[in-house]
This record gives structure tokens, C-alpha cells and sequence, in this order.
């Protein structure tokens, strides 16, 4: 497979990817640009961003440009026992820019794997983010997290609602003065407040995060979240992944949605997370499927730069010509140019942005 630092467009980019997860068995999925606005609004809380574009159909339904693409795989997904769809996407969508703050179209690629889904099915998808974001020309590194052990220790210290979306959002912060802070205003006992802290920093290798877990999920009576974490643990140990995927408790997506293992991948350069997944079983109860379900989406906006050319010059070599030049001549020297492997711009005055190595008058 080609590594996607030979290619230079968001284009070939998605098709590279989308070859990978159709030699893994995943099938193309292909959608309308438009669904109705009424399935965004359900599960906004889902979507990267809540601002959609919308309009009215022929027949008064109001449409959406659609956001996002995993929703709408959720919606025409078929339950069949013992049995699980993997398929894959390459779509645009239609949200707001990170870097102009308008709508803007972005192509975004990514898999899904919904059904009687295993341990396999998620590391899996795990695994094939990991392939993904190595055929990127940047170091990558990605964090996983279980949201299941989470709750449970959150839930066990306190059930409230309240708390438990404030605590879970100073986890996803780092904030330990925060934690300890919200824990004694809720008259949290010592021991439970530290366990609570404790995911503050819970973040490095396998080995050692599995080690300071397990006397938590004791505690808490979470022992099958930990063990499906250690054994999650042990299959990417084996993989030539292993040291670029970390523990961090602080990957935290919408407990409204996400149910157990989620992850998040980075290349080096670029400040958020560019790669975004998870178990996703609740949001498929909540769209009436009973269906396990476990899926990323790659957001190639965000790694628009890596496609840039890199090099100090626009072209080797500008010609220059006038009204009286041979074309005969200009022909040949342009031909002389491109078989020594340079290439060249032929123009009759200079452009004001083209950067060139050489200038040759004719």
C-alpha cells in the first residue's frame, strides 16, 4: 500500500484509506448529501458540531446537509443474529470550519462495525485507526480509554447526575484541584475522593495503568471493564502499534452515547485529535437498534497540511516567452526540461506568487 506522503490531495488520500478497510472486509456505504433535519436534532449531543444546514424539500420536510455520516449508518443498519456489518465511508460533510468558522464541505472517511460486536471487532477498529494514521507523512500517536470503568467508579462515590457529568468533565480536563474540590462539596468519603482523583493522571503504558487500576475496579466492582481493558491491552501489546497507543482516562466522549472502550488519534503537528472513536451500544438503543456497534471517523479537514508540498519552490524551471519566440524552440526546451525529471511553468511575464529555481528567457 502506498503511503499517503506520495500522494498530495484529500482525495487520494480517502481512497487510499478506503482500500485498507476494503481489504479487511469492510463494504463501501453510500449516502445521500441531504437526510432529514429530525435525526440530527435527536442526537445533536452525537455530532462534532451542532450547527447545521438546513432547508425545506418540496413537500415542506425539512433536510439537512448532512453533518455527519455514522448516524445515518445507524438508521439503515440491519440486525442479523451472530452476525455484524463492517462497512466503510468516504463522504463529504457539511459543518463549521475550525479555521474560518464558516460552513465549509470536508471529506470525511471512516468505518463501522454494528451488530453482535466482541473484543475482536473493537480492537480491530483500533487497530486499523493505528494502520490508518501511520500512512500519514507525520509520527501519530493514539490514547484509548474505558468509559465503562469511569462511570462505575464515578457512580460508586456518588450517583448523582450532576456530579458525575462535572466530575467527568474535570477527568477529560486533568484537573485534580477540581476534583478534589467538587468530591468534598459533595461530602465524598476520603477514599472514594481518591479514586476519583486518581483519573485525573491516569494516563501512560499498559502495564502500569492496568496495575493502578485494578485495586479501583475492586473496589468498584468493575472487574469486567478491567479485564476487557487488560485483555484490549494484550492483543495491541502484539501489534507494531504498541508503543504509540497509551491509557488515558481523559479521552471522554458523551456517556449519553459511548459505552466502553473509546480512542482518539493525533499526528504530530496538529493540536486535536484528528481521528475520533468508540463503542457506541447506547446510541444504537437509543436509534431502537439492539446491536452492539464500534466504529472511527477520520476528519481530513484537519489534515489538510500534510497534503501541502513541503519544497521552497512552486517550480524548477520558468520560461519565458514573448509573441516573436519559435514555438518549435519553446516546444523542445519545455520537453528537455520535463525529461531530466524538473518541472517547468511556461508564462509570458512573471507571476507575482510562483516561486521558480531557474528562469530561462526564449
Amino acid at each position: 500500500m502506498n503511503k499517503l506522503n506520495k500522494m498530495n490531495t484529500t482525495e487520494s488520500a480517502a481512497y487510499t484509506l478506503s482500500s485498507l478497510y476494503k481489504q479487511h472486509g469492510y463494504l463501501p456505504f453510500k449516502m445521500s448529501r441531504f437526510e432529514e433535519y429530525e435525526l440530527y436534532v435527536r442526537n445533536k449531543e452525537f455530532l462534532v458540531s451542532d450547527n447545521v444546514i438546513t432547508f425545506n424539500d418540496t413537500d415542506g420536510r425539512l433536510l439537512a446537509l448532512k453533518p455527519d455520516v455514522t448516524l445515518s449508518i445507524i438508521k439503515n443498519a440491519v440486525a442479523e443474529p451472530g452476525c455484524k456489518q463492517r462497512v466503510y465511508y468516504s463522504e463529504n460533510v457539511y459543518r463549521v470550519s475550525h479555521k474560518t468558522h464558516n460552513f465549509k464541505e470536508f471529506m470525511q472517511v471512516g468505518l463501522e462495525c454494528i451488530g453482535d460486536t466482541d473484543i475482536y471487532d473493537i480492537y480491530e477498529a483500533i487497530y486499523l485507526g493505528a494502520e490508518s494514521l501511520s500512512l500519514f507523512p507525520r509520527r501519530f500517536a493514539m490514547d484509548i480509554s474505558h468509559l465503562g470503568i469511569l462511570s462505575r467508579v464515578l457512580s460508586f462515590a456518588c450517583d448523582d447526575v450532576c456530579f458525575i457529568k462535572e466530575a467527568t468533565k474535570l477527568v477529560s480536563e486533568k484537573n485534580k484541584h477540581g476534583l478534589a474540590s467538587l468530591t468534598a462539596s459533595y461530602g465524598i468519603s476520603a477514599e472514594n475522593a481518591a479514586r476519583v482523583a486518581a483519573f485525573a493522571d491516569m494516563y501512560g503504558d499498559a502495564e502500569g495503568i492496568l496495575v493502578r487500576l485494578l485495586p479501583i475496579c475492586e473496589a468498584v466492582g468493575a472487574l469486567s471493564e478491567y479485564e476487557e481493558l487488560k485483555q484490549l491491552c494484550y492483543l495491541i501489546g502484539k501489534t507494531h502499534f504498541a508503543d504509540r497507543i497509551k491509557i488515558d482516562f481523559s479521552v471522554v466522549n458523551d456517556m449519553n452515547y459511548y459505552n466502553g472502550i473509546v480512542f482518539v488519534g493525533f499526528l504530530d503537528g496538529i493540536f486535536e485529535g484528528v481521528l475520533s472513536g468508540g463503542e457506541y451500544g447506547k446510541l444504537t438503543s437509543r436509534m431502537g437498534k439492539a446491536a452492539g456497534a464500534v466504529g472511527f471517523a477520520i476528519y481530513l479537514d484537519l489534515v489538510e497540511d500534510s497534503f501541502m508540498p513541503t519544497t521552497e519552490y512552486d517550480v524548477d524551471v520558468l520560461i519565458l516567452y514573448d509573441e516573436a519566440t519559435d514555438a518549435e524552440k519553446l516546444i523542445l526546451t519545455k520537453e528537455k526540461i520535463l525529461s531530466e525529471g524538473r518541472s517547468v511553468s511556461l508564462q509570458r511575464a512573471v507571476p507575482k506568487k510562483l516561486r521558480y529555481k531557474e528562469v530561462i528567457k526564449i
